[in-house]
This record gives structure tokens, sequence and C-alpha cells, in this order.
């Protein structure tokens, strides 16, 4: 009891909690959440299903094999651990409102697989005026808080390369299918807008 009360007490601790709330939200709005009926597709590419499974295990062994848990990134003082935990929980809950943007952006629009619907618009709002594929950005600082909360560094970097091939596939698929929908608007939008990490812009 009182080695679980010292670990309950670490910055580690806290950072784990937020990253794990954060992982509980996103889950319910893309995963358990149902979403009221949509359009219906008329276009579909069932090839971005090898992006969604690459994606799925670039996350997968970062909490299989992690790390002890309430355990510090690597070993540190106080003032570094409660650093890296304040980083992990806010990259976690910023990741999450990210996404839930896009999503919101999207409407019924959104889906899990790379589709078309009737009466499909090119959605250049709200995120979207910054990354092109945002919910993608947010999947990607989700697995580094969730690496920075539990996982280890040397399974943290093949899982990013992972990720990041699963995510290119799913973005290929994705805008292939804007590209025959919308032609010199969305290459305009291409020129204009990154793909997956936003461009600063001064001032």
């Amino acid at each position: 009891l009182d080695r679980v009360w010292a670990a309950s007490v670490r910055p580690a601790f806290f950072g784990f909690l937020g990253v794990a709330v954060s992982w509980a939200v996103f889950a319910f709005f893309f995963g358990f959440h149902r979403q009221k009926a949509g359009p219906n597709t008329v276009k579909r590419d069932r090839g971005s299903w090898v992006g969604i499974v690459l994606q799925g295990a670039g996350f997968a062994p970062v909490w299989i094999w992690s790390r002890p848990y309430f355990s510090p990134f690597f070993p540190m003082g106080g003032a570094g651990e409660a650093a890296v935990a304040l980083l992990a929980v806010v990259l976690a809950a910023g990741s999450v409102w990210l996404a839930r943007s896009a999503q919101k952006a999207l409407g019924r629009q959104w889906a899990v697989v790379a589709s078309l619907v009737e009466g499909h618009q090119l959605v250049t709002e709200g995120p979207y005026a910054r990354v092109r594929n945002p919910i993608y950005t947010a999947m990607l600082g989700l697995l580094v808080s969730t690496g920075l909360a539990v996982g280890r560094g040397p399974v943290l970097v093949p899982c990013l390369a992972v990720l990041w091939i699963g995510t290119a596939l799913r973005i290929r698929s994705e805008e292939g299918l804007l590209r025959q929908a919308f032609g010199p608007a969305f290459e305009d939008y291409i020129r204009r807008v990154p793909a997956l990490i936003p461009r600063w812009r001064p001032g």
C-alpha cells in the first residue's frame, strides 16, 4: 500500500492519468460514440484499410511493451519528471481537442474509410485551414504523449515510423478521392496548406 501511495504522488502518475483520460475521450468520439447516419456514400477507397491497420500497429506496442507504470520516461530529477508529465498531458489533451474539432468541421462527411458522399464539400475551414489532415496530426500527438507517459524510448521510435507510413497511405487514399472530386480547387488547397505538420505563421 505504501508503494502504491508513493507512486500516486509522483508527477509521472498524473501524466499517466491525464493521457489515459484523453484516450477515453478520444475513444468516445471516434470509437464508441455512434454518429447519426450521414449522406449516402458514392465512392470509397478500401485500400485505406492498409493504412488503418498500420496506424493501429503503431499504437499497440507502446501500451504492450510499456515501462513500469508511474515511472519516469528516463531517470531525471523531480522538476524534469514534472515537466515531461505536463508535456504529455498538454499534448494529449490538445491532440484530442484538435481531432474533435476536425471531426465537427467534417460533420457527416467524417468516415473511418476514405470515402466521398453525396454533396461532398471540400472543407478548408477550422483546423483544416492550418493542416489538411488534422485528425492524423492529432494521432501523431497522441502517440508521442502516450510514449512520454507509459512508453519506452526504443519502442516509441519504430512505432512512430509505422504510424507515419500508415498515415501516409491513408492520406494518399483520401486525397486521391478529393483530387478526383474537386480537381483544381483541391490542388490549390494542397499548395497552400501542409499535409500533416502545420507551418508556423509569424504574426
